[in-house]
């Protein structure tokens, strides 16, 4: 039942996950810390109204942050956001159990629980849907990690970090390089019209 949860100044370097299992939080401060990346599991946290993040060490915010469909208030001031798109993205080729899987759920192969092992079922059963609205697949363990900017309020943009099924589905590197603001204008369009709504106060300076 805990509502208002402060942990600023604790030179706290992580977010535990385990912090997603508080329903009832209404008002979660972790600001002056240490902190460099945003457990996606807070997108748990239904109940959220107000995230206090300032002064920490973040770079980028998982796009699970969306989810967050009460969040009013996001203090972002004092931390060193990215102010452009990422160049170098690491891919690592995915596995023949991955290629499988992929083609299972694309295809929408029918299969029942007694037909493959459990292990299998398990992994099945972990398929991310590609977030690019051009592309139909879905990835497992092997993903591309790109930064994309979205705007709220239609004032500030926040770099958020998405995963992508492939290398072909992020953009250009040559216009991210050119222009990250102009790139992020058109990527984030999908986004921007669902977010807009849902924060009525991002607090960056």
């Amino acid at each position: 039942s805990l509502e208002f949860l402060y942990l600023g100044g604790n030179f706290i370097t992580s977010i535990p996950p385990e912090l997603a299992k508080l329903p009832s939080l209404k008002y979660l401060v972790l600001c002056d810390n240490k902190i460099q990346s945003i457990p996606p599991q807070l997108a748990q946290l239904h109940s959220l109204r107000s995230l206090s993040l300032h002064n920490n060490l973040l770079t980028y915010l998982p796009r699970e942050i969306l989810n967050l469909v009460h969040l009013e208030e996001l203090s972002l001031r004092g931390n060193p956001l990215v102010v452009r798109f990422v160049r170098d993205l690491t891919y690592n080729p995915p596995s023949l159990q991955e290629l499988a899987g992929r083609t299972v759920k694309t295809r929408n192969v029918p299969y029942a629980p007694s037909d493959l092992p459990d292990s299998l079922v398990r992994y099945l059963s972990l398929a991310s849907n590609c977030p690019n609205p051009k592309c139909g697949g879905v990835y497992f363990d092997s993903c591309v990690r790109q930064i994309k900017f979205v705007d709220f309020c239609g004032k500030y943009r926040l770099p958020l970090m998405h995963y992508l099924c492939s290398p072909e589905c992020s953009s250009p590197f040559s216009s991210a390089s050119q222009s990250s603001t102009s790139q992020s204008e058109s990527d984030s369009e999908d986004e921007a019209s669902v977010a807009a709504h849902r924060m009525q106060k991002v607090l960056l300076g």
